[in-house]
């Protein structure tokens, strides 16, 4: 026993100095940040920190006292996360999601979002021609708690009201509340539904959009297309955009489940559900943003090409900010 204790301290003789200032640059980091240390304590950091690794395989394979084991083994995790870990606050941790993390998920996944676009406009355009040759395959589109009575049965002028809200019809806020509520729980289920191989997704974005092509329909009858698609605009563009990447980060993850590729099944699934959570945040903050459009921007703008501007710079800001290419700051 007593020779075991003076192998320990002969051991902590030899390398402690080494220890004790790698200690000393960790608590200089946490006090601060790694900016804190000079360039020469930077370089050292990886050096101190392997040796701090020899240390303790030494000294497990030694047999050393638990207490210095126990001392390396949270010297050495507190030097792992420094030297291979990121350290950032909130802030910088939000930045780097608008800056690269969502931009670079909607990438990824853009062949899955031109499959999400491609089932919604089939389902608009499919839905939107059926209604205009018979009215009664509205109601096999649009159920009757979101139609609220706007139909190919209404009136011009009830059309026409609930497109242009002067504060006397409140039937045009309830609505738009409705649609926004229901198309930020299609963006969850086509999401969430993406682990049954696709199918619920692909089915959920064709009905999403067939619903979307029955309305204009209704409105076209009654010769309120372009009004209508302008009020839509406003938030629409948004809105539907939102819903269309829900449906693209739940075929992302469907997909890697039916063909995981080089990779084992957990590890691609892994990968997918990181990138499909990631642009599912983007979502959350799209369909804000649209509800701020819908409450706001309709409210106050009433004029028809007003909405339609207000459209158009959606369509373009949300591509342009999500696939054109950007600098990537580097942090030193």
């Amino acid at each position: 026993m007593a020779e075991l204790h003076l192998k320990s301290y002969r051991f902590r003789a030899e390398r402690e100095d080494d220890w004790r200032r790698l200690e000393k640059l960790l608590t200089k980091v946490g006090k601060g940040s790694a900016k804190a240390l000079s360039d020469e304590e930077l370089l050292a950091l990886p050096v101190l920190y392997r040796q701090a690794l020899s240390s303790l395989s030494v000294a497990r394979a030694t047999s050393l006292d638990q207490g210095l084991v126990d001392y390396l083994e949270s010297l050495s995790t507190r030097a792992y996360f420094l030297v291979y870990g990121t350290r950032s606050n909130f802030l910088e941790r939000l930045g780097g999601f608008f800056g690269h993390a969502w931009p670079d998920a909607a990438k990824a996944l853009w062949r899955e979002t031109l499959a999400s676009f491609l089932l919604t406009l089939v389902g608009v355009l499919a839905a939107y021609f059926l209604t205009l040759h018979d009215p009664d395959w509205f109601s096999a589109f649009v159920p009757g708690d979101l139609a609220g009575g706007r139909g190919p049965t209404a009136s011009v002028e009830a059309m026409r009201a609930t497109l242009y809200d002067q504060g006397e019809h409140k039937g045009l806020s309830v609505f738009a509340a409705f649609l926004f509520t229901h198309n930020s729980g299609v963006a969850i289920f086509a999401f969430a539904l993406g682990f049954a191989f696709c199918l619920p997704t692909s089915m959920l974005m064709a009905y999403n959009g067939a619903m979307l092509g029955a309305f204009l329909a209704a409105f076209g009858m009654k010769g309120l297309a372009f009004e209508a698609g302008g009020w839509l605009a406003i938030h629409g563009v948004t809105e539907i955009s939102a819903v269309i990447l829900a449906g693209a980060a739940g075929l992302g993850i469907g997909w890697t489940l039916a063909f995981p590729g080089d990779l084992s099944r957990p590890a691609a699934m892994a990968q997918a559900g990181r990138q499909s959570a990631t642009l599912m945040g983007g979502v959350v903050v799209m369909l804000f943003c649209a509800g701020i459009l819908e409450g706001v921007g309709r409210q106050v703008i009433q004029n028809d090409f007003a909405r339609y501007g207000i459209g158009l710079v959606t369509l373009v800001a949300w591509p342009a900010y999500l696939y054109l290419p950007r600098r990537r700051s580097v942090v030193g």
